[in-house]
């Protein structure tokens, strides 16, 4: 049986760090970090999870502004909240809830966020500093994979990898961080070729392509650590759900050497890891070194 990844206590961790180093920033500095978070229309999700951070950013010892829009809302008001949080000097950290109403143009939106305060790390200027391999704000979903597979397997340095999907969101960014620590990357995605005997050459798998228990025990290397990205929610019969990941974990953990659950597996490293984003942003703004305790 394979070693159960547990996000929820690595990231309950790190948020303990956050704000010790929230607490030392204000008291030597004087400086709160202020995350502004804009959500338009009421998408059931993105409420859920807007709340959730809102209530984890104040419990950090930030400064959480919430901004709720309704669904008719225009591009061009949407733009010119964008704009006056640009240029507020208390908020250090801008997230834009995705996704948005069909009328308003994502791209456009996140580009406008300035890339200093762009905490989701979405902006194309830090996409494109990722990919080069320079200092920038990374997306959170993949900074969190990456700080699992560093807590179980210490230097990534050599190790094969297969991520499983090519979204912006989080197979390129992956890919990009998992090269960036040495490994030997294979992007995969649904047209790949004998994608069972493409994974079983890895010792790392990140499995990120929004297919319900895709990844079974025959595809994972023995003692391979298997990171599962997907979150979906699947009919357990008589009209209840159940959320499973991209992988099935009941087989694969027969198989696999460490693996997350889902839930309570990479779900928890996103929010933590956008607070991690917000004081990174906050320090680089004031001239402040980024504390080591959340590297």
């Amino acid at each position: 049986m394979s070693e159960v990844i547990d996000g929820k206590k690595f990231a309950e961790g790190l948020r303990q760090r956050i704000a010790q180093a929230v607490t030392d920033l204000s008291r030597q500095h004087r400086i709160t970090p202020g995350l502004a978070v804009v959500l338009v229309g009421e998408n059931p999700a993105s409420q859920v999870y807007v709340r959730n951070k809102s209530r984890q950013t104040r419990e950090a010892g930030m400064e959480s502004f919430e901004f709720r829009l309704s669904a008719d809302t225009s591009e061009h008001e949407l733009v010119g909240l964008v704009e006056r949080l640009n240029n507020d000097p208390k908020v250090h950290g801008i997230l834009v809830q995705l996704p948005l109403p069909g009328h308003i143009a994502e791209e456009k939106v996140v580009n406008m966020i300035s890339v200093e305060k762009d905490v989701d790390g979405f902006h194309v200027e830090n996409v494109g500093k990722l990919s080069i391999g320079e200092d920038s704000l990374v997306p959170c979903t993949p900074a969190g994979c990456i700080m699992l597979l560093k807590d179980r397997l210490g230097d990534l340095s050599g190790k094969r990898a297969v991520v499983i999907g090519r979204s912006n969101i989080v197979g390129k960014p992956v890919s990009m961080l998992l090269l960036r620590h040495h490994c030997t990357v294979t992007i995969a995605h649904s047209r790949t070729r004998n994608l069972p005997e493409v994974c079983r050459e890895a010792d790392i798998v990140v499995a990120a392509a929004g297919v319900p228990e895709m990844v079974k025990d025959d595809w994972i290397k023995p003692g391979a650590v298997v990171i599962d990205v997907g979150i979906n929610r699947v009919d357990s019969g008589e009209g209840k759900g159940r959320l499973v990941g991209d992988v099935d974990y009941e087989k694969v953990a027969d198989v696999a050497g460490a693996l997350t659950p889902v839930p309570g597996g990479v779900g928890p490293m996103t929010i933590a890891c956008l607070l991690r984003n917000t004081l990174i942003a906050t320090c680089r703004q004031v001239g402040v070194t980024v504390p080591d305790c959340i590297a």
